[in-house]
């Protein structure tokens, strides 16, 4: 089966076609773009891209796996809302899966996998074997160093990582986000079983920047206001 994969949670526009079998997964196209401000602009010319590189059409496509965070909420939303799409309009399943996961999924020991969360953050969690051992997080590096060694961690990839490499204290590895591939391998199952499709919820952690804003306070005291009516009414007469 065909399946298009693609995440947005990381300064990586990431799209990729891949072929699941009943015991392999292997990427048949890629690209992976990075440009944390233009994810809007890139990940529909690279779906088309990996499409055409394999001579595929949409139709011919199974299922559709998305990398749902934890990442900022413009760019994230764009693929999660590009994958509904191709869900609704092809009338195939969607998959979501933790982007975390897919850059943990390679890790071997005890490892933190750290992705930019902007606001001097990571969004993180630490992984064993590959397999989650806390849930995702959001933190400032220096909140979570201590943690780190009480956890037994003795590796990290990810762009935060890397970025924040001095205040964690570990030396990270060459892995700064997710492989498309990754993101398959961890769906493969739900995609051989043809599980039923998924509500892509995003893991945001946190609120948006951009917040409707309070009503407007008054600057003067109603009484204030009373008064300055009644100036105001004698004035005109």
């Amino acid at each position: 089966m065909l399946v298009l994969v693609m995440d947005t949670a990381t300064p990586a526009v990431t799209a990729a076609l891949v072929e699941v079998g009943a015991d392999t997964v292997r990427q048949v196209s890629a690209r992976a773009t990075v440009d944390g401000r233009a994810h809007g602009e890139l990940l529909a010319p690279q779906l088309d891209a990996v499409l055409a590189e394999a001579g595929a059409k949409p139709r011919d496509l199974g299922a559709v796996v998305a990398g749902v965070g934890p990442g900022p909420f413009t760019g994230l939303r764009v693929g999660l809302m590009t994958a509904a799409v191709f869900q609704a309009g092809l009338g195939i399943p969607a998959y979501g899966v933790c982007t975390l996961d897919a850059l943990g999924a390679r890790t071997t020991g005890k490892a933190l996998v750290a992705t930019d969360a902007r606001r001097r953050e990571v969004y993180w969690a630490v992984y064993a074997d590959g397999s989650p051992l806390t849930g995702p997080a959001v933190d400032k590096p220096a909140d979570i160093a201590n943690r780190l060694t009480t956890y037994g961690v003795t590796a990290a990839v990810g762009e935060g990582a890397q970025r924040y490499a001095d205040v964690l204290g570990i030396t990270p590895g060459d892995a700064l986000y997710p492989d498309p591939l990754a993101l398959a391998e961890l769906a493969a199952q739900r995609i051989r079983v043809k599980a039923p499709t998924e509500p892509l919820t995003p893991l945001y952690l946190r609120r948006p920047d951009a917040v409707e804003p309070a009503a407007r306070k008054a600057a003067l005291s109603p009484a204030e206001q009373s008064e300055a009516g009644a100036k105001l009414s004698a004035g005109h007469r």
